[in-house]
């Protein structure tokens, strides 16, 4: 006879590897989120005081590069081409080493964040088609709704203070690396114009020469960074959008370890470029495209136009009904139940928060109506009003729940025999038990000796009353 299978546990504790990177890989993304909230706010400040906004026109607008080589571009597009192939980059590495080590690694395992992640965009691109279909507008943005800022959504955990259990955390981790993984290919197929292919064909020349020298074991930031940067022109020039340089060229790091190493090639590039795109790229790509003229009329607009209406809906409605439904539906089917101290109810307000979308939304926005400045400033408000509405919302929901949160969160850092290692990736080991004990024993030794300290005070000070009252008159 075999022994009845455990049912798996859907956002069940994580193994103690990928706790540790799980966090140290949010710390620096709620930072990145942080100064990102900053950036953006800067953006709206500087384009809507009518002194600094023709500053902001012209500094956006300032053109510098070398013109033969086809890179003369504005700073806007600097931003959007070239600092987010630094972002793209860090969600390759992100993606590969989630493929070969975390949670994508097992197929079962990955079926939730890939189900979840997968109808969190198609649902937000159907609400943005049926409101458009039926209000006559354009289809071109069906895209925008579709993607999630993993370090918006940090941001506004960091703030309202609320610690999500590790397990809700790395699905919302997961869930936007996928996320990203979809939205680089909608880029890379929709978005692709006219292909220059001696470009195109120089790019793809520069990856294998990238590619061999990473299988050579060649090292040094002065061969990778030159090449790079000329497969990023190349791939400017290719017509297909330069970010995927990034992409792909993230995609080629090696990020299993080997014998001898703690950390592999791919996770300390990643160390070492995370903080480069998290604190300088994504802030100054939002700086520049969030400048956004916001007024009355302009915000009224955004709930009345078919395509900007679109995009609100897609990331309020369409991202927390497609994650939730993909969720649900995957743990109906395959069995997989609810972690017994979570509710349904934290999935849906996880959901709500994943209907924040920034960067990435911004980035189509512009390439989906780059030829329409005012529909593209309109859509662009559009993102802004309705990762706030997805906000305020996953606020409200979370902060329902936070009470709960943080006992979750407190039992599983709580590490009582003092080991530096969580209990709950001990209890299974005897000299763990052993420790405990120890630790237990020595304070209870310690309160004996207070409490015998104590009584001897107490003994001596009556004791030394009564002596007092002998000695007294009669």
């Amino acid at each position: 006879m075999t022994a009845p299978r455990t049912p798996r546990k859907a956002f069940g504790r994580l193994s103690l590897p990928e706790r540790t990177y799980i966090a140290d890989a949010l710390r620096t993304e709620t930072v990145g989120g942080v100064l990102l909230l900053v950036a953006a706010i800067a953006a709206l400040v500087w384009a809507n005081i009518p002194a600094l906004h023709g500053s902001y026109e012209s500094v956006s607008h300032f053109h510098f590069g070398p013109a033969a080589l086809g890179l003369n571009l504005s700073v806007a597009h600097w931003a959007a081409d070239g600092l987010l192939a630094v972002f793209f980059f860090v969600a390759g590495i992100e993606l590969k080493r989630e493929l070969v080590a975390g949670d994508l690694k097992d197929p079962k395992a990955a079926a939730l964040p890939v189900v979840a992640a997968l109808c969190g965009m198609a649902v937000p691109a159907v609400v943005y088609t049926v409101t458009n279909t039926a209000g006559g507008g354009s289809l071109a943005g069906w895209a925008v709704p579709t993607a999630t800022d993993i370090a918006f959504a940090l941001a506004v955990l960091a703030v309202i203070g609320t610690s999500l259990p590790s397990a809700l955390r790395a699905f919302l981790l997961t869930l936007a690396v996928v996320d990203d993984l979809f939205a680089i290919l909608i880029i890379a197929v929709f978005f692709t114009d006219g292909l220059n292919f001696a470009a195109l064909g120089g790019a793809v020349v520069g990856l294998v020469v990238f590619w061999l020298l990473l299988r050579k074991g060649v090292r040094g930031w002065y061969v990778y960074v030159p090449l790079g940067l000329v497969i990023w022109g190349l791939m400017y020039n290719s017509g297909v959008h330069a970010t995927i340089a990034g992409v792909a060229m993230g995609l080629m790091l090696r990020c299993h370890t080997r014998e001898g190493e703690d950390h592999s090639p791919g996770e300390h590039i990643e160390h070492l470029v995370r903080p480069l795109s998290a604190g300088l790229a994504v802030p100054l790509f939002a700086l520049f495209s969030a400048g956004v003229a916001i007024s009355g009329g302009a915000l009224a607009d955004v709930f009345t136009k078919p395509e900007t209406l679109g995009v609100v809906l897609g990331l309020v409605l369409g991202k927390t009904l497609g994650i939730f439904g993909g969720t649900w539906l995957t743990s109906r089917f395959t069995r997989a139940s609810l972690s017994d101290d979570l509710q349904w109810a934290d999935v849906f307000a996880v959901a709500t928060l994943a209907g924040i979308g920034f960067t990435v939304s911004l980035l189509i926005g512009e390439l989906a109506f780059e030829n329409d400045a005012a529909l593209t400033d309109e859509v662009k408000a559009a993102v802004l009003c309705g990762s706030l509405i997805a906000a305020a919302l996953a606020t409200v929901l979370l902060k329902i729940r936070n009470a709960k949160y943080r006992g979750m969160v407190a039992e599983e850092e709580r590490d009582d025999d003092l080991s530096g290692v969580p209990d709950v990736y001990e209890e299974d080991d005897p000299a763990y038990h052993l420790r405990v004990a120890a630790v237990y024993e020595k304070k209870a030794a310690e309160h004996r000796r207070i409490a015998e300290e104590m009584e001897s005070a107490r003994l001596a000070e009556v004791a030394g009353g009564a002596g007092d009252e002998g000695d007294g008159p009669a």
